[in-house]
């Protein structure tokens, strides 16, 4: 069937779905991406994949805009008459559902994260659960990443019970990010320890935290190197400026490496990985690192603490705590290098027991045939 993937950018379709979605061709059918068109369209069509621009104000509660993004759902899929659509991020869950809807369209919805939305409720966040309500009551399957925004959902009563399931991320390509053996641990005396944080730049995936425990930690290791790689000057109210960057980086807490399509070199010239989120759905980034033997460190909140297991594979800290995440960086410095290596080869093999993209992509192909049994035309 013509299947419909749908996200708020088409850098999130190439960097986080390419693996599914060439699932999906290979399994006989056809994809089109659908996505406000950014700098990533040609990654996408390199994949022989089709691209559909479809422009949306990401972050804004306009209801005007809304429902002119709920109208070009609507007639594109009245003009395209896909077989499934499969939404990811908060619009396309909530807008494109119910287009789908309209239209007579089979939908599944993805559920990456509830998002900033919900760390501070407000009338934003009520609003929200109304549309999350009303639109997914009628999708065929509900995904969501980790149990506990499952859970929010079914406490909330946001969609039906029996619609709802738990996928094991989104996977991780475990070919792709593999494990270079000659350097399962980088650090030598030749060199700084090295952490990374690898993110949007955003305050809520504690970046200012990350900075403050820098600051703490050099105190007793003014050499070790702490690291940020991901877009800056997001379209997102928490966006951290150029400015704020700038300053931290000319007094020397941070180095901004800046952004970029492959993460993998950045991986493997670090000795730890860090995220302090406050909340994800499950972070992709800490999936790559363990992928490629690296320990983490990130905080015991919704989806982190998925990624890890504590004292195994890395560390978890307070959210919004930089004196706590400063102690567990120190922690990381001072082991000695087999038992980070041993840390790293943890994560490696528990990306591999839960977080195998072939796993997901099965379980989407299994859902797939059951809706097409549903709705042969």
């Amino acid at each position: 069937m013509k299947i419909f993937m749908i996200c708020n950018t088409a850098w999130g379709l190439v960097n986080f779905r390419s693996g599914l979605m060439l699932g999906l061709i290979a399994a006989g059918h056809e994809v089109v991406a659908v996505a406000p068109p950014d700098d990533h369209v040609a990654r996408i069509e390199a994949l022989g994949i089709r691209f559909l621009p479809m422009p949306m104000d990401n972050k804004g509660t306009h209801p005007g805009r809304d429902l002119l993004l709920l109208l070009r759902f609507y007639r594109v899929f009245r003009r395209e008459r896909p077989g499934l659509i499969i939404n990811y991020t908060i619009k396309p869950v909530i807008y494109a559902s119910l287009a789908a809807r309209y239209a007579r369209i089979p939908a599944i919805s993805v559920v990456t994260g509830l998002g900033v939305v919900f760390l501070n409720e407000n009338w934003v966040t009520r609003l929200v659960e109304v549309l999350y309500r009303y639109s997914q009551s009628r999708v065929q399957k509900l995904f969501f990443l980790n149990r506990d925004d499952m859970q929010f959902f079914q406490r909330h009563n946001l969609a039906p019970a029996a619609n709802m399931e738990c996928l094991p991320g989104e996977g991780v390509d475990l070919a792709h990010f593999s494990p270079n053996l000659q350097t399962l641990s980088p650090h030598s005396p030749s060199r700084p320890f090295r952490f990374l944080l690898l993110a949007r730049m955003l305050w809520d995936k504690g970046v200012g935290e990350y900075v403050e425990a820098a600051r703490q930690v050099r105190r007793h290791y003014p050499d070790a190197e702490f690291c940020l790689l991901g877009f800056l000057d997001v379209q997102n109210p928490a966006a951290i400026s150029r400015e704020q960057m700038a300053e931290w980086v000319a007094a020397g807490t941070v180095n901004y490496l800046g952004a970029t399509d492959d993460v993998r070199p950045h991986i493997a010239s670090a000795d730890c990985v860090v995220l302090p989120s406050y909340r994800e759905g499950i972070p992709r980034t800490l999936l790559e690192a363990a992928a490629m033997v690296r320990p983490i460190i990130t905080t015991d909140a919704v989806g982190c603490r998925d990624v890890v297991d504590d004292g195994v594979n890395g560390w978890l800290c307070k959210p919004r705590d930089a004196t706590d995440l400063a102690d567990k960086m120190t922690r990381m410095i001072a082991l000695p290098p087999e038992a980070r290596t041993e840390m790293g080869l943890q994560g490696r093999s528990k990306v591999e027991r839960e977080f195998d993209e072939r796993v997901v992509i099965k379980r989407y192909l299994d859902e797939i045939g059951r809706i097409a049994g549903q709705h042969p035309t």
